[in-house]
């Protein structure tokens, strides 16, 4: 089987393309990836290791991309995910999302090839998740009793992030309906893991253990400035053993959209994240409570993962302490200090 996994430098589409390589027969797995955030420099010589070459092209070069060889599964992603982006570089975000997947699809359809795309949580609504919690000024810890299934409002603005991966499921959907092809489309929630680069708005699990671990500063940020804002979390090696089992079974499973994350037994608030990562590093660091919240931010969301267990009998394996632990021993074992200042 040849398999292209755009993104493939980034920290899901590294871990998996090694991953898949490792547990797929005969598997010829190649990466996309032009390599401009950072990190993925370091992910790129992995790759190598592992004997995985890397193409360094843009998504967004229609022409590049479209002269690419033959592949029978195409595992996209590629994204800009940081919401800041958004605002800051809205065209990145547009080219890298959506026109990066319309070019994809495009080599798709040329080739007959299926796909994988990874979407997001953030194709919700903030508004409607919003409305999940009473009094936004959390004060207190909150009451854990919701979840958020493939049904939940995805109409009202999600973040540019969010409309251009729901615009790409909506792509895909449209390009694959009259061609009879087979994709499918996975939301995921918050994924962390070791080899993941993070950032106060995107990967803040691996942010939080590693500036306890260097003695860093932190900020609560938003809904009141105490760290009662809730997300559930799953690890990496459980995404990348929902993919195995769907690329194992798409031709009997497929054309659908999931839900996928950590769930009611994997879920965290930022001061839980702290406590957690005090006893892991021994460290108390001071953090800045900031009760500015933005347009984009979001105080709960854990997923509803009741459609991927009926359909492939899955679950998440990995508990948040798990999680924690194996991206400290990643820091302890690997100079990192420069990618999380």
């Amino acid at each position: 089987m040849k398999i292209l996994i755009t993104g493939g430098c980034g920290f899901v589409g590294s871990n998996l393309a090694i991953f898949l390589k490792k547990r797929i027969k005969n598997a010829n797995v190649l990466s996309l990836d032009n390599l401009i955030r950072k990190g993925s420099e370091v992910n790129e010589k992995r790759l190598k290791r592992e004997k995985i070459t890397n193409l360094r092209i843009d998504v967004s070069n229609s022409k590049k991309v479209g002269n690419l060889r033959k592949f029978n599964l195409i595992i996209d992603c590629c994204a800009e995910p940081a919401i800041e982006a958004s605002k800051k570089n809205p065209d990145q975000v547009f080219n890298t999302n959506l026109v990066g997947t319309y070019n994809i699809l495009k080599k798709c359809i040329k080739d007959k090839s299926n796909i994988i795309f990874l979407s997001s949580s953030r194709v919700y609504s903030i508004k409607s998740l919003k409305k999940l919690i009473k009094n936004l000024d959390l004060k207190k810890p909150l009451k854990i009793d919701k979840t958020i299934d493939e049904r939940f409002e995805t109409d009202a603005a999600s973040s540019l992030y969010g409309f251009t991966k729901l615009a790409s499921e909506k792509l895909i959907k449209e390009f694959f309906y009259e061609k009879k092809m087979k994709y499918i489309i996975n939301r995921f929630g918050v994924i962390a893991g070791p080899w993941q680069f993070g950032k106060q708005d995107q990967g803040f699990v691996p942010l939080w253990v590693a500036r306890h671990f260097f003695k860093k500063k932190l900020s609560y940020i938003g809904f009141g400035g105490e760290g009662h804002q809730v997300r559930d979390i799953i690890h990496i090696n459980d995404v990348c053993r929902i993919i195995l089992l769907q690329i194992k079974k798409i031709n009997k499973i497929n054309n659908l959209t999931f839900n996928i994350g950590g769930g009611f037994k994997n879920y965290t608030s930022l001061k839980n994240l702290t406590n957690k990562c005090v006893e892991l590093t021994g460290n108390k660091i001071f953090i800045k409570e900031d009760n500015r919240t933005s347009n984009y931010d979001i105080p709960y969301y854990i997923t509803n993962n009741s459609k991927i267990f009926k359909t492939y009998r899955w679950k998440p394996e990995i508990n948040l302490d798990k999680i924690l632990k194996d991206i400290y021993s990643w820091l302890v074992k690997n100079n990192m200090r420069d990618y999380f200042k």
